[in-house]
């Protein structure tokens, strides 16, 4: 099938008016309904939004391709759109896309179809025609171009077994549409420009193709695993595995060949994880320990959000609204605070340690790493004793995988069922009780003590070391490091350092809306455009908002953004305001425990702040 049997000139939009991405999307969802391709014009707006989430369609150099899989397209089909000004689309590159083919492909989409459509993506990593596209001036021409290079390509089933050095990869994205072909070319392209050999796989909707045999996995230096969805991994055990988004494979193929080449991997140890000692040679140990930590605390957030939240809403009756012996007593207080702190918050700890464990043991470190949390909530070692729960409960499971290895094929299936929870459940248990509850329970009280009792002066210090580590990367190892001590705070009482840290990292968005808005000559008109969503972002808490500002003029933004968010945060701690929410931005403002209008001002003052640093250090700029 030819792409142009999916891409026709009343799928084509040659002037795209929008300048953000949720727009841009809109108008290309319209292109396809009123070309009569879609069942239900929302399902498939909404599975476009639900990819988009996962990871950006926008993979630089210009070019979108959003795309979804469902039962809400009628025929599959392909909308071309194209904007001369740009469109702040998250990139990967930072960079404002152009080029947009946004495909639609119906849920029982034949390989025919797939196929065709994997090989558009192929064709946009041309430069000759990504330029041609932007030259086009009619429907017609791009048809054109189109046609020029589509070209059905022969299945690639060559052995690549016996040759002397070679690399395999896999390359999978979650809808298999787009991302898993392109960066398979990518791959394959920079492979061949380096002299290196190289077989991919790709595990695209149509299935697997390319397939990698044992023998070829047996003799590869290495494997590139490039993938946002689950890969089958155990065929690759005893090798060196380099594991990464399959962005990457797109836009980072020589460093990735290169990285295969010197071995420079950890070891897979099948069951999904690398041996300790390769990985923390491979990554280094504060990335290991970072990944590990970062995967406690992302599934832990939902219950301390929920948890946090519904608190919040109970104490809108009174203080001690939730309590039958008081007379502000209420129902509806009681069942918020039974759900919210009796059971959400309650599992917090729990969570954050039985995933630090999965992450570093699999599943079978799961059981032992929530028991050994539960012990800590129990024993008052609370977020510091989960923290040490989780890696306990982790490495004690891979100790057990080493010392069990030995054990006949015959009962592997009784490691798992049996042996790894019952072991590891006991030996983190009996750590837990006799060695770790008691010391990190005593430290963790005494920093709880120390920071409730914190004069003015401190407090205000603390707010702004806190704001500094907010705005210092945005959503980077240094953020997250403040982030993760407000949060754990939450689960001892103290509730003073995550308002602080909410209100640093509203600033960063809000103040690069407010520069954008007040200092028009210091932005070209993209950033101008691109700055308006930033209001909402900041107003929502979500500093990232910020970084392609920051990576455009890092010596400019990010002193200023730092500035405000210190200012942002000391006004927070000396305002004395608490949240026990650590998120919502300004829809959870009303729930903090202070005046909250003070709390608000803190946030405009360090935002407006940031905003005149920008408007004086940066350069007017020819728009």
């Amino acid at each position: 099938m030819r792409i142009t049997e999916l891409l026709t000139k009343q799928t084509i939009n040659l002037s795209l008016k929008s300048s953000q991405k949720i727009d841009a999307i809109e108008e290309l969802v319209t292109v396809l309904d009123s070309a009569g391709k879609l069942s239900n014009r929302a399902d498939f707006k909404q599975a476009i939004i639900n990819r988009e989430e996962q990871s950006t369609t926008g993979i630089g150099e210009g070019i979108a391709i959003p795309h979804a899989k469902t039962t809400a397209v009628k025929q599959a089909a392909i909308a071309f759109g194209r904007s001369k000004e740009g469109v702040n689309y998250e990139s990967l590159d930072g960079q404002p896309a152009h080029l947009f083919f946004m495909i639609a492909a119906p849920e029982g989409a034949n390989n025919t179809h797939l196929e065709a459509l994997s090989r558009l993506s192929t064709i946009l990593l041309n430069e000759e025609v990504r330029k041609q596209l932007l030259e086009a001036s009619s429907e017609d021409e791009v048809l054109n171009i189109i046609n020029s290079h589509d070209q059905e390509e022969e299945a690639e089933e060559q052995s690549m077994a016996g040759k002397k050095e070679f690399i395999v990869a896999v390359t999978a994205c979650p809808t298999g549409i787009a991302h898993t072909y392109m960066s398979a070319d990518s791959l394959k392209a920079k492979a061949a420009e380096m002299g290196v050999d190289i077989k991919v796989e790709t595990n695209g909707s149509g299935g697997a193709k390319n397939v990698l045999t044992a023998e070829e996995i047996k003799n590869a230096v290495a494997v590139i695993v490039a993938a946002d969805t689950k890969v089958e991994m155990d065929r690759f055990n005893g090798k060196h595995v380099i594991e990464t988004a399959v962005a990457d494979g797109i836009r980072k193929p020589k460093e990735l060949i290169e990285r295969a080449l010197k071995k420079d991997a950890p070891i897979y140890q099948g069951s999904g994880k690398s041996n300790n000692e390769s990985e923390q040679k491979g990554r280094g140990i504060g990335a290991t320990i970072y990944k590990h930590l970062m995967n406690g605390v992302s599934n832990m957030l939902p219950f301390v959000v929920g948890g946090g939240i519904l608190i919040a809403i109970s104490f809108m009756f009174g203080f001690n609204a939730s309590n039958p012996d008081d007379p502000t007593y209420h129902p509806i207080a009681e069942a918020l605070m039974t759900i919210g702190g009796g059971n959400a918050f309650a599992l917090m700890v729990p969570v954050l340690a039985g995933f630090i464990a999965m992450s570093i043991a699999d599943r079978p470190g799961f059981a032992a790493g929530m028991v050994g949390g539960m012990m800590a909530t129990s024993g008052g070692a609370g977020f510091l004793g989960g923290l040490v729960a989780g890696f306990l409960a982790g490495y004690v499971v891979v100790g057990l995988k080493k010392v069990l290895a030995g054990m006949p094929s015959s009962l592997e299936g009784i490691k798992t069922i049996l042996l790894y929870p019952l072991l590891g459940i006991a030996i983190t248990g009996f750590i837990m009780l006799y060695v770790v509850n008691k010391p990190v329970g005593a430290l963790n009280t005494a920093i709880s003590d120390w920071l409730s009792g914190l004069g003015t002066g401190n407090a205000v210090l603390l707010g702004i070391v806190l704001g500094l580590m907010m705005s210092f990367d945005m959503g980077g190892p240094v953020n997250k490091a403040a982030y993760v001590f407000g949060t754990g705070l939450l689960a001892n009482g103290v509730f003073e350092p995550m308002a602080a840290i909410m209100a640093a990292g509203m600033v960063p968005p809000l103040a690069i809306a407010i520069a954008t808005t007040l200092f028009k000559k210091k932005f070209s008109k993209a950033d101008r455009e691109a700055g308006k969503v930033n209001y909402i972002m900041g107003l929502s808490f979500i500093t990232e908002g910020a970084i392609p500002f920051a990576a455009a003029d890092p010596v400019r933004v990010i002193p200023s953004v730092m500035v405000g968010s210190a200012v942002a945060g000391a006004l927070s701690m000396m305002f004395s305001i608490g949240l026990r929410a650590p998120h919502g931005g300004v829809f959870v403002i009303p729930l903090v425990d202070g005046n909250w209008l003070f709390y608000l001002l803190a946030v405009v003052i360090g935002a407006i702040v940031s905003a005149l640093l920008m408007g004086f250090l940066k350069k007017p700029v020819n728009n």
